[in-house]
């Protein structure tokens, strides 16, 4: 298993990697977390790309999806390019899933938030999600 994590949840991530080392102490081979890194471009998109191999692994990536919307985009980017590295699969951790209230249509002409979200991280490649 490989973890990484996108911009918004970085320090989040660097907590729960100290507490799964913390839990087995004599691990030989302690989690690490990736080199994702994202860049900006002038137009305001962004381009997230992993640093190290991860061809075979079960890749979890660590994004919260508070606003802004680009939270969510950047990590719809780093499941793509999870499985267009060869990852076996993608594990998408969300301690926050936005829009995770719209989850029925309780009115006409409403949209469901919930589902197309949950849809567009399917598209994405995730094969789990993680809330």
């Amino acid at each position: 298993m490989e973890l990484f994590a996108c911009r918004a949840s970085e320090d989040f991530a660097h907590k729960v990697i100290s507490h799964l080392n913390a839990l087995t102490p004599d691990n030989d081979n302690p989690l690490h977390l990736g080199e994702l890194v994202t860049t900006p471009f002038s137009d305001g998109e962004f381009q997230p790309q992993f640093e190290e191999s991860v061809r075979g692994a079960t890749v979890c990536i660590l994004q919260s999806t508070i606003p802004p919307a680009d939270n969510l985009m950047e990590l719809l980017l780093a499941i793509d390019a999870a499985k267009r590295a060869s990852a076996d699969k993608v594990i998408a951790v969300m301690p926050y899933f936005g829009w995770a209230r719209q989850d029925r249509k309780d009115r006409p002409r409403v949209a469901i938030g919930a589902k197309l979200v949950a849809n567009l991280l399917r598209a994405a490649g995730a094969d789990r999600v993680m809330t």
